[in-house]
């Protein structure tokens, strides 16, 4: 009997933690009913040519840059997705051929901020627009912690710019989270254009990047005295909800 198969889509790859974590965790639990396997997809239009390239697809993990774009594909939204336009996790039915779409980086997030939160963290800068950053502000409002985007080319008022970054703002804003690719492997010298001299003792900032461990963004921080958390540990409890919600499904 063929295995069934999992896997990630995105563009590009190269930064993929996807692939060797499930490929590990199948090796050590005895999975053999189930591959994961990497879709580079240059173009998201090329996700239905893939299903029927791989019939035997039944779950996918999406990443940047196609989170929002994916949802044009799905026939089912999860409450979340509906609420966040942002997927990163897809099941699709053997049979059926149906698609729904999952969030399980809100799940991620907020498990693995929660042990850092101190009561003065009512209050969140999110650096990035995308879909990860619109799942971050999904789990810090049900945290009800207030939180503004900050983007190269704010979209609205809601929204802030680097340049509207001052002392009064930084100092106010004690969390601070990171998710733009600046600064991932290869390019670890680049860092989002954040005031880091207004950055204190009482702040936290988190990196949704793990590699490398500790990013430029997350050095500066430290530097000023900044508690500091970085992506690992997100991605390793988002992908074990990819896994628990593809068993559910299978199980239908």
């Amino acid at each position: 009997m063929k295995p069934k198969i999992l896997g990630l889509i995105g563009y590009p790859l190269t930064h993929s933690f996807s692939k060797q974590y499930f490929t590990e965790k199948f090796k050590n639990e005895g999975v053999t009913d189930y591959v994961y396997r990497n879709f580079e997809l240059d173009d998201v239009k090329r996700f239905s040519e893939l299903l029927k390239t791989y019939p035997d697809i039944v779950g996918l993990n999406v990443t940047i840059p196609y989170k929002e774009k994916i949802l044009d594909f799905v026939d089912e939204l999860s409450p979340e997705v509906a609420t966040i336009g942002a997927a990163n996790t897809l099941v699709i039915h053997p049979e059926t051929k149906k698609i729904i779409a999952y969030n399980t980086d809100t799940y991620g997030f907020k498990q693995s901020l929660l042990p850092f939160l101190k009561p003065e963290h009512r209050k969140a800068l999110i650096l990035g627009t995308g879909g990860a950053a619109k799942a971050v502000a999904y789990t810090l409002q049900q945290l009800n912690i207030d939180a503004v985007m900050v983007s190269r080319q704010p979209k609205d008022v809601t929204q802030l710019s680097y340049s509207d970054l001052n002392e009064k703002i930084v100092k106010s804003h004690l969390l601070v989270v990171n998710t733009t690719p600046l600064g991932q492997f290869p390019d670890i010298e680049k860092k989002p254009a954040f005031p880091y001299n207004f950055i204190t003792n009482r702040h936290l900032f988190y990196d949704l990047i793990y590699n490398p461990t500790k990013t430029s963004f997350l050095k500066k921080a430290e530097n000023q005295g900044a508690n500091i958390c970085n992506g690992l540990n997100m991605l390793q409890l988002q992908a074990e909800k990819s896994w628990q919600i593809w068993q559910e499904q299978s199980a239908l």
